[in-house]
């Protein structure tokens, strides 16, 4: 899971970094008086003229200091995104330990469960990408229709390796969001088509974590499990569109990540009782 996690990432950064300049370019070209058709909600993890400009203007109105020891990173950021980084990815990856500090303190110490921290995390960015409406609905139809490959197998009696069976699920959902972005002209849902295969390969991740929960224990349990990732990743997802936060992890990378690291670790020491785990041993704590 950490590989394919690692993978997408890096694809997903790929995609930002090395965005085809025929399509820039037919943007830039196109006459004011033909109008789009269909407004597409701007992707943030992408590289765009609306997001990066504010983005490289708020760089350059900061003033740094000498680079040592205080402002390596800020110099760092500076060249990237000179050298054709995209600011927004950046961003991502500074608010990522953020994230996932905040997924460990509603583990730890709320006692929210999740599929991880990994799969939390991506989710919020997949969020981001194509908005919390969009993902909650793909995940669903995602999940709709492995469950019901997996009914229809069971009726059958058809009897498979978890591998192929896998396969064949993935199969079945290509078929589904595909049919589901075929019919967004029909149905008018212009954020429909702004649906990467990123999004699509972190959504199915889900549908199988939620296929191999509802296999090994139950159906409610995965449910459970599934629903408190959903909340997880969409408290992340406000952390990560949070517009104080994002100019404040850009400007001050430096601090951000030591008191995020200093976080970590005290949490790491936290042993106690999660707030979930006292409410619902009330009783025999107050006896």
């Amino acid at each position: 899971m950490r590989k394919l996690f690692i993978f997408i990432l890096a694809l997903s950064a790929a995609v930002g970094l090395f965005l085809p300049v025929s399509v820039r370019a037919q943007e830039n070209t196109a006459t004011p008086s033909a109008a789009p058709l269909i407004e597409v909600k701007p992707d943030i993890t992408q590289k765009t003229p609306e997001t990066l400009g504010p983005l490289e203007e708020i760089l350059t109105k900061q003033e740094l200091g000498d680079v040592w020891p205080a402002n390596p990173i800020k110099y760092a950021i500076r060249g990237a995104v000179k050298a054709g980084v995209p600011a927004n990815t950046i961003i991502l990856l500074l608010l990522l330990p953020i994230v996932a500090l905040v997924i460990a303190i509603a583990r730890n110490v709320i006692g929210i469960r999740g599929f991880g921290i990994f799969l939390p995390a991506s989710l919020s960015v997949v969020f981001v990408a194509i908005g919390p409406v969009v993902g909650i609905g793909l995940f669903l139809v995602i999940v709709a229709i492995s469950t019901s490959i997996r009914i229809i197998l069971r009726r059958l009696k058809i009897k498979l390796q978890y591998l192929p069976r896998m396969a064949l699920i993935l199969w079945a959902v290509s078929l589904g969001v595909l049919a589901i972005l075929f019919l967004a002209p029909v149905i008018k849902f212009p954020q429909l088509a702004n649906v990467s295969i990123f999004a699509v390969l972190i959504l199915v991740l889900l549908a199988e974590d939620f296929t191999r929960v509802q296999l090994g224990k139950s159906a409610k349990t995965a449910i459970g499990i599934t629903s408190e990732t959903l909340v997880l990743s969409l408290i992340s997802f406000l952390f990560l569109t949070l517009k104080p936060l994002r100019e404040y992890v850009l400007l001050n990378p430096e601090i951000t990540l030591i008191l995020v690291g200093l976080a970590d670790f005290l949490l790491a020491r936290y042993s106690g009782l999660r707030l979930r785990e006292i409410w619902r041993f009330r009783k025999l704590i107050n006896s």
